[in-house]
């Protein structure tokens, strides 16, 4: 699917968000009975990768080559788009607020725009600026003003380190598909990640916990496969097959900020599915958000993230020098962040 107007880029860009912002709320029911964060989003990326395999299949049918040609690009989707900034948010939780982790992952569309500013060396268009501060401050009400505090600098150093994955991520989301289908990208991406991710658990090196029985989502008692295959195809398949999409037709600035909207839906699906509370503050802070994202579209693509030095990613000397979520995938994002404080 090849989206050609800004108009359907944005559309497809807020149904990744829409999609991503349900991972929380399905997710919490189960780290909430025993599942380890690395078991959860093991389980949710390589679920979520198998149900596109088969789709992403027929579409390289007669392409093959475009896979290989995006071999590197699909291998740093899989490391630091889907597997390194996972770890790098759940070890910085360890020891850091999840709300402060979260708020420094987020800024991502910030950290693509002051790379610009020094690659470029060209003062970013007011429009932009304008709209950072709007993000930045739609993002402090939906999170918490409360994940601003003196934390631990080990911890505040993985979570910049997963705000550096997240913005990799939409900058490889984003660059052009070479005939590579968006789905065929997703699938291979997630795959991989989750073959990653299971490697680190088994080994030891991560927990890897499950609990298998019953949980309790929107008043209902569900086996606990059910909110497992509902965030393995919406808030992952879906999700990811949307948000690069997105991000090949808005290009990696616009995306970013869009997807800044998925903390805003992660809150109201806690609130219909889990029975959060949903303050005016966090209404008012997805206004904000909406302005940020209105003002850098009226700002245009005349700043857009550059081409990292080379016009390819199919040579490892020219991989980037370093999104997400990412992804900009936070799937624990509706487990602590939003918890009523």
């Amino acid at each position: 699917m090849k989206i050609s107007s800004t108009s359907g880029g944005l559309a497809v860009a807020v149904l990744g968000s829409v999609t991503f912002g349900t991972s929380g709320a399905f997710i919490k029911p189960l780290l909430e009975s025993g599942w380890s964060p690395t078991a959860a989003v093991t389980a949710r990326v390589v679920v979520g990768g198998l149900v596109l395999l088969p789709i992403a299949l027929v579409s390289l049918r007669g392409r093959w080559s475009a896979l290989w040609r995006a071999r590197w690009r699909v291998l740093v989707m899989a490391v630091v788009g889907v597997a390194v900034t996972q770890l790098f948010y759940f070890a910085a939780i360890q020891t850091i607020p999840v709300a402060t982790a979260l708020l420094i992952e987020l800024l991502a569309p910030l950290l693509l725009v002051g790379v610009v500013w020094a690659t470029t060396r060209r003062i970013p268009r007011a429009l932009v600026l304008v709209g950072s501060a709007f993000a930045v401050g739609g993002l402090l009400l939906v999170i918490g003003p409360g994940a601003i505090r003196a934390v631990d600098p080990a911890g505040l150093t993985f979570a910049f380190l997963a705000m550096v994955g997240c913005a990799i991520y939409f900058v490889v989301a984003a660059r052009p598909s070479d005939g590579l289908p968006p789905v065929a990208f997703a699938a291979s991406g997630l795959v991989l990640g989750g073959l990653i991710l299971g490697l680190l658990g088994v080994s030891g090196l991560l927990p890897l916990t499950v609990t298998l029985g019953d949980l309790p989502l929107a008043g209902f008692e569900l086996p606990w496969w059910v909110p497992l295959v509902i965030v393995a195809v919406v808030s992952t398949a879906i999700a990811y097959v949307a948000g690069i999409t997105a991000a090949e037709a808005l290009g990696s600035r616009l995306a970013s900020f869009v997807s800044l909207l998925e903390v805003v839906f992660a809150a109201l699906f806690a609130w219909l599915l889990l029975g959060e509370q949903l303050m005016p503050l966090q209404l008012l802070g997805g206004a904000l958000i909406l302005g940020g994202i209105a003002a850098v579209r009226a700002a245009g693509s005349a700043d857009e993230f550059p081409v990292i030095a080379a016009e390819t990613l199919d040579l490892p000397a020219h991989d980037l020098p370093a999104h997400g979520l990412p992804v900009l995938d936070l799937p624990a994002l509706g487990r602590e962040v939003l918890e009523p404080r």
